[in-house]
């Protein structure tokens, strides 16, 4: 150990390199975004460094990976479901007035994302939902068009020879486990026939993006886009639409965006959670931690994942460890880099 006046001083130096560091951490603008969409990152990126607002730049962001299928779970042809049929949840959210903006089971349009905040900038209502959502769209001048795909064909074809494997039913009969439908219900639940749902998420199958943006004013924004899990049940709906659930967004706190088992996760509102631990002053990191660990009380095999930042620009993520899915990826951009960033899940 050296003299005391040299131990003073490395204290000093630790204490503002810490500071340094978290000064670092936190950055505006900012722009982070589930899974390794560097497009869509850079996208939003370039909007707000053009003088886009925080909304602005989480349209383009998420429409970005719209148009170049992220993954094959965001935008047209992907994911059917039982009919073949690809349709499209999106919601956007501003932080400044609280504002909401979703569609669900949006059929035939491939904009959901910029649909979404037509909901939000042109109507008084926070989500439309499946025909009447398409007929809305095209009343706003979007075009209508097949979100079929040779590709989407094909899965639904295999999907169909594999014996309807995997689907979302449980309690009916005949046994959805070796069996396609059509399914009547089990009233007897305690029977030999009681089967459950052979769905199973991975990182497959839904890769959902998230996106934050905070602007140069502090304004932040969020929004999600999907085509949902491969195989749904048609009129399905995951939480990627919902507020609080597949995303949230406050100003005066910061905002969060989901991705995973929609259906398990929308019932834990992790978004909204998220936020209100960074209002009381927990980081970012931990808050996503929090809010995942929540969940895996009941479902400790949870397939999902969630980003953070508050409103001074730290960020962070947590992952629910499980098969296929030991490190969760995501985007970051700020003043100081454009990076994929990974985290280990819990």
């Amino acid at each position: 150990m050296g003299p005391p006046g040299y131990t003073v001083v490395l204290g000093l130096v630790l204490v503002v390199w810490a500071h340094e560091a978290a000064a670092a951490a936190a950055q505006v603008p900012l722009v982070i975004n589930t899974w390794q969409f560097a497009g869509a990152a850079r996208r939003a990126w370039s909007t707000l460094a053009s003088g886009g607002s925080a909304l602005d730049a989480v349209e383009q962001g998420c429409s970005w990976c719209e148009v170049a299928q992220c993954d094959g779970t965001v935008g047209y042809g992907g994911s059917p479901d039982e009919h073949g049929e690809t349709t499209l949840d999106a919601m956007i959210m501003n932080g400044d007035t609280m504002e909401v903006g979703g569609v669900g089971d949006l059929r035939r349009i491939k904009s959901a994302i910029s649909v979404a905040r037509a909901v939000m900038e042109h109507s008084t209502h926070t989500l439309l939902v499946g025909e009447s959502a398409s007929i809305f769209a095209q009343n706003m001048g979007f075009l209508s068009e097949d979100l079929m795909t040779n590709r989407s064909l094909s899965l639904h074809w295999k999907w169909l020879q594999n014996k309807c494997q995997p689907n979302s039913w449980k309690n009916v009969s005949p046994n959805p486990e070796t069996t396609c439908g059509p399914y009547k219900p089990i009233k007897e639940l305690g029977s030999k026939q009681h089967r459950v749902s052979a769905y199973r998420a991975n990182v497959h199958n839904h890769d959902t993006i998230g996106l934050i943006a905070i602007d140069k004013f502090g304004s932040i924004a969020v929004g999600t886009s999907t085509n949902g899990q491969i195989h749904k049940i048609p009129g399905r709906v995951g939480d990627s639409p919902i507020a609080g659930a597949g995303a949230y967004a406050d100003s005066t706190a910061g905002a969060a965006a989901a991705t995973g088992n929609g259906d398990i996760m929308m019932r834990f509102l992790p978004s909204y959670q998220a936020v209100e631990y960074m209002r009381m002053g927990v980081d970012p990191i931990t808050a996503c931690q929090k809010a995942i660990r929540r969940i895996q009380k009941y479902h400790p095999n949870l397939f999902g994942a969630i980003i953070c930042a508050n409103k001074t620009g730290s960020y962070g993520a947590a992952c629910s460890k499980s098969p296929g899915l030991d490190q969760f990826h995501f985007m970051v951009y700020n003043p100081e880099m454009g990076s994929d960033q990974t985290v280990d899940c819990i």
